[in-house]
């Protein structure tokens, strides 16, 4: 698919705004997102060269090819709210009672839009992404056919999971271009799972943009869980970020398992005393894919503390690379800041980097970090395979171990047992 300009979609954007029954500030923030979009630049990301790739195509986002016999897989629900989400298409959408009654909202977002639009105005692209800080995050604004809201009140603890499962269908050339908004209120307490999935074969490349906010106020406290599995034709800008206040957490689990070229931008701000972000990210590359990860935490207040964990894994010719980034500011005194960023390749063919990157601005701090970037260990193959097992079976050991001290590290065992499943689909293809 060639681009076009953007400016050509002006009228494309207001018929999609006015099908989805958006207000007005809606529609405007879009036509000055679209206006950005023409003149902003492409995100930077260390080693990873993306002006080539096809990031903004967008195709006809007011026909929707609608995904078949997904909701079989959903015969036997559990209870706890779950939504199940085409491109803009809503499928499932699953809310206990008890949980509306104490004020969690939890739905697609053009429904927010019309029924919460004042609570959904107030956080959207306001203090986590902003709508131009590049291309694509203005892009993003401009083109957003789908996405969820979720918000839990002040003192309300959600025990069960929140579930959010995108289906993108492979063979709808439209850009699929989804938003997560997600508020914690103060002293609330949460778990999220979401995965982002292809269904189908597509016949030439397309994109996906999906930005999620995380706005964690005073107190509050937020898991979240995802596994991302895009096709091998969707080329992925992912943007995840996390906005934490005062003695507030976010510990994200995420297993970045896509087919397809990705980017991502994973970053916790840190912008109130005693805040808190945990990152763990998983990734697998293969083929000739190449994915480049950003993992930024960002400490702007005191006593605030970030730290990173991410390991990854090169098969074929596949390209990984992580840019660990922990930044502590002027005035963050007591801050704490650590980082690990490991890559192990399979192949003389396969590349991979480990870049940690420290900024220190303020004294009286702590911070560290430790890279890696290296082939299986022939010692371990050699004293798995004179036990009696295959060089395949002994190398998938040694991945397993390898990624193990991240997957033990999320603190859900149903979400354990999921990334496991996935890596050892991933390393069986």
């Amino acid at each position: 698919m060639k681009n076009v300009e953007l400016k050509d979609y002006l009228d494309d954007i207001t018929l999609f705004s006015a099908s989805q029954g958006e207000p007005k500030w809606m529609l405007d923030m879009r036509l000055d997102a679209l206006k950005k979009a023409e003149e902003l630049e492409l995100p930077k990301i260390e080693r990873v060269k993306i002006h080539r790739w096809p990031l903004t195509t967008v195709g006809d986002i007011n026909q929707e090819e609608t995904v078949c016999d997904v909701l079989s897989d959903f015969s036997e629900s559990p209870d706890n709210p779950v939504i199940v989400q085409g491109r803009t298409t809503t499928y499932m959408e699953q809310m206990p009672a008890s949980l509306a009654e104490q004020g969690v909202i939890f739905t697609d977002l053009f429904t927010a839009l019309r029924e919460h639009g004042d609570l959904v105005k107030e956080y959207f692209m306001t203090k986590a992404v902003p709508m131009d800080e590049d291309k694509l995050t203005a892009f993003h604004t401009a083109f957003l056919n789908g996405g969820v809201f979720l918000y839990v009140p002040k003192n309300v603890t959600v025990k069960e999971a929140v579930e959010s499962i995108f289906y993108h269908q492979a063979a709808d050339d439209a850009a699929y271009v989804k938003h997560v908004l997600i508020v914690a209120d103060e002293n609330s307490e949460l778990t999220y799972l979401e995965r982002f999935q292809s269904v189908g074969e597509a016949a030439e490349k397309h994109s996906a943009n999906i930005v999620v906010e995380v706005i964690a106020k005073p107190g509050a406290k937020v898991k979240f869980a995802a596994i991302d599995l895009m096709g091998e034709q969707v080329t992925t800008y992912l943007n995840r970020r996390g906005y934490i206040m005062k003695d507030a957490s976010i510990d994200w689990a995420l297993g970045i398992m896509n087919d397809g070229d990705l980017i991502a931008d994973l970053d916790s701000d840190l912008v109130g005393d005693g805040s808190h972000a945990e990152v763990k990210v998983v990734a697998i590359s293969a083929g000739r894919q190449t994915q480049g990860i950003d993992t930024r935490v960002t400490n702007k207040a005191p006593h605030s503390v970030g730290h990173i964990l991410q390991h990854g894994v090169i098969r074929e010719r596949g390209t990984l690379t992580f840019n660990g980034i922990g930044h502590i500011l002027k005035g963050a005194k007591g801050a704490d800041a650590q980082q690990e960023s490991r890559v192990l390749m399979l192949s003389d063919k396969a590349r991979g980097d480990a870049n940690p990157i420290l900024l220190i601005d303020e004294f009286e701090v702590t911070a560290g970090h430790a890279a890696s970037a290296g082939r299986v260990d022939p010692e371990e193959l050699y004293y798995l395979m004179s036990r009696g097992l295959p060089q395949s079976e002994a190398e998938r050991l040694v991945i397993r171990g390898f990624l193990g001290s991240v997957i033990t590290a999320i603190p859900l065992k149903s979400v354990q047992k999921e990334f496991i499943d996935v890596i050892e689909r991933k390393l069986a293809d």
